[in-house]
């Protein structure tokens, strides 16, 4: 079956575009990191709100909340997924942009172990291989730099839980991230009004400069467009395409951080690093090589 290239290009464009955000938060550093988070929340629902009763109508919210079941489980990915953004826009606008984009490298092993330990998924032997060496890549960095890997492994914990959740939890991919924000919308209008009313703000003022208000606007379209972008890809291109170019972004945030915001890569790092790669590329190939073998029994 030929390779569907409007979407595989549509997915390269979400995974550029979450490698690259680093550079835009950067825009935004002298605005306090939950400020950021909290506008964030607020645009990616208002635009994302207004995109899907465009499409849909305005019954699309309804018809999810009227699920409790369905409505708590996106209420608590929502939260997740809250959190995973504001600890990864403090990690970039307080110098932390390799350690943020380990995060995302161990996210994919992180997925297999939570497979492992809460959905009695069984691991392959390569699998295995590739966990151990993402562990000791991890365990040396800990070793080395006299410190817990804390804002790697919380990114890629906040975005794994996030993950089995949106797996179970059965609803449309775009309609599923409107009503997460939906959830955050109120709470996060209402904060940043109190942080207003209280002088600590800046939005509609001169005091961050003209372009911040836009940029924290735009700060919401930049949440919803790449997985906007990822959703319809990940419908028409297969899964194991997909979690290949899936280290693209984390890729691009490294090499941003190393050349763009200068933080130190030494050679103690580098073998950290080297660990977890090596676990990330066997774990990949079997990945491929699974996709294959069942592409054969299928067409047998």
């Amino acid at each position: 079956m030929a390779l569907d290239r409007r979407g595989l290009w549509i997915a390269v464009g979400a995974f550029v575009i979450w490698g690259l955000m680093p550079l835009y938060w950067h825009l935004l550093r002298e605005v306090p990191s939950l400020q950021i988070v909290l506008h964030r929340a607020v645009w990616c629902a208002v635009l994302v709100a207004a995109w899907l009763t465009l499409r849909e109508g305005h019954g699309w919210f309804r018809a999810v909340v009227s699920q409790p079941r369905l409505a708590g489980m996106l209420a608590l990915s929502g939260t997740l997924i809250a959190f995973n953004w504001g600890l990864y826009v403090w990690a970039v606008n307080a110098g932390h942009v390799i350690e943020a984009s380990l995060g995302y490298f161990i996210n994919p092993l992180l997925n297999v172990l939570i497979g492992v330990a809460f959905l009695r998924e069984r691991l392959s032997r390569p699998q295995w291989i590739a966990v151990a060496l993402a562990g000791g890549g991890v365990a040396w960095l800990t070793a080395r730099y006299g410190s817990f890997p804390w804002i790697a492994l919380c990114l890629a914990g906040s975005f794994a839980l996030y993950g089995v959740i949106r797996k179970f939890a059965a609803v449309e991919a775009v309609r599923g991230l409107g009503v997460e924000n939906m959830f955050m919308f109120v709470p996060a209008l209402a904060l940043l009004a109190w942080i207003e009313l209280g002088g600590s703000g800046g939005f509609f003022s001169l005091r961050w400069g003209g372009w911040t208000d836009a940029l924290l606007v735009l700060g919401g379209a930049l949440t919803a467009i790449p997985l906007i972008f990822f959703a319809y890809a990940v419908r028409r291109v297969p899964l194991s395409v997909i979690g290949l170019l899936q280290y693209l972004g984390p890729t691009l945030q490294l090499l941003l951080g190393v050349f763009f915001f200068g933080e130190p890569f030494g050679a103690d790092r580098a073998a950290g690093f080297a660990f977890i790669w090596a676990g990330l590329a066997i774990f990949a190939f079997d990945g491929v090589r699974a996709a294959r073998r069942r592409i054969v029994a299928q067409q047998a």
